[in-house]
């Protein structure tokens, strides 16, 4: 890569060039993105919207650094994915927040405590500290209330919550977000969209959050949709 190009992908928290990917093999293989190019800025928050089945997960798993990039270019703070070092996919991810729809909390740890999962990822905290962070952004979501309680005495709600604010509790400079309000009520999820833009403003987060809410769009930057694993251009 050119230093040119050094300085281009700079500029970009993601970039995503001519990247396409399949599932399966044989007769069974089948191809779920499309040449798909796309940038993310730092601070920007870009949702991409999009019938189900049409690949927006699976474009959030590779800039997460979750699978192998088969064709194509992604780059994450400057860093190409492909044919990477598994170390280096490990710093990356130290540096991004996922929430995915499946919650994925530990069942074993009261609600604080997988919060504190993403405020211990820091460095440079006491344990104080780290759970200090964690007791605040259980406020953040509106949880003080639940923090002692274990992931089987909270609604799909609030584990949603408790995701998200293990997400923002690692400070990440890049969050990926697939379905965040998908089990929130209106008034709740509209507060949650905003703090994931407070924090896209504060700390200079990018985030791409993959919806289908329309209630939310309007915190956008940026909207993108995607359709057949491919994303549509923009008027």
């Amino acid at each position: 890569m050119s230093n040119a190009d050094k300085l281009i992908n700079n500029l970009f928290t993601v970039d995503v060039k001519g990247v396409s990917h399949w599932y399966g093999k044989g007769d069974m293989r089948k191809k779920v993105l499309n040449s798909i190019s796309m940038q993310i800025r730092p601070g920007e928050v870009v949702l991409l919207t999009g019938p189900s089945g049409c690949g927006k997960t699976t474009l959030l798993t590779l800039i997460g650094a979750l699978r192998n990039i088969q064709k194509g270019d992604l780059f994450v703070f400057g860093h190409e994915l492909r044919n990477s070092s598994r170390k280096t996919r490990q710093i990356l991810r130290r540096n991004i927040g996922m929430i995915f729809q499946g919650h994925n909390l530990l069942r074993c740890l009261t609600a604080e405590q997988n919060v504190q999962m993403g405020s211990d990822l820091l460095n440079g905290y006491s344990y104080r500290a780290r759970r200090n962070m964690a007791k605040e952004w259980l406020r953040e979501v509106g949880l003080s209330d639940h923090s002692k309680k274990l992931p089987h005495d909270l609604s799909g709600g609030q584990k949603q919550r408790v995701a998200i604010a293990r997400a923002l509790a690692a400070q990440p400079k890049l969050l990926l977000a697939d379905e965040p309000t998908a089990a929130l009520d209106s008034v709740t999820g509209r507060e949650i969209v905003s703090l994931l833009k407070r924090l896209a403003s504060d700390q200079g987060c990018s985030v791409l959050m993959v919806t289908h809410d329309p209630r939310i769009l309007d915190v956008a930057d940026r909207l993108l949709k995607m359709e057949d694993g491919t994303i549509l251009p923009s008027y």
